[in-house]
């Protein structure tokens, strides 16, 4: 037989005068600026660049989820969810502290094993571009690996990787963009 269901006495609430009621701390939070870093602006590019370099994950292998980095608060927001049955076929984000022709730094689809959460970084090595128009404005992809996964980080150009490997991320691209964006180019 199972104990009896003990109902709790009357409970109280401590008034702690230490600090300020909730509400108040709440707008006079809303009030200070923000000083969490900012992963494009505050994040340095890293000391070993051009060869290998930080990128900000924005978006995790296997995804359907487009994420973004708002550039004003320096969060990763939702901007969509992708069509049909694509998924991004490896880690997507972008190399801090870049700025390219559209105003957004530059992309870079990162080839690795596992999937990396949206808002991490980690070191890349650039093995090869994706020349890309998007509505008319250049909008190119760096082809990097992770430069500390034991499975990819020996790749040194986007040749070496397997032919399936670059029709699947072409691909990607064509299916992900051209459905989205009529006049785009891959």
């Amino acid at each position: 037989m199972s104990p009896p269901i003990e109902t709790p006495e009357k409970f109280t609430i401590s008034h702690n005068t230490s600090h300020p009621p909730l509400n108040e701390r709440i707008l006079s939070s809303m009030t200070r600026r923000s000083v969490a870093a900012h992963p494009w602006h505050d994040l340095e590019i890293g000391p070993e660049a051009p060869k290998i370099f930080n990128c900000v994950i924005e978006i995790g292998k296997g995804s359907k989820v487009k994420y973004e980095l708002d550039k004003k608060t320096g969060l990763i927001m939702v901007d969509r969810v992708l069509y049909s049955s694509v998924v991004y076929p490896h880690n997507y984000g972008f190399i801090p502290r870049t700025i390219c022709e559209d105003s957004d730094p530059i992309d870079v689809l990162v080839i690795m094993q596992e999937p990396v959460l949206p808002g991490c970084f980690l070191r890349a090595k650039a093995i090869g571009l994706m020349p890309m128009i998007d509505q008319g404005e250049k909008d190119d992809k760096i082809i990097a690996v992770c430069a500390d996964d034991p499975e990819y980080r020996h790749y040194n150009d986007i040749k070496e990787l397997p032919p399936h490997r670059l029709a699947e991320i072409r691909r990607f691209f064509e299916d992900c963009i051209l459905i989205r964006l009529s006049n785009s180019i891959v």
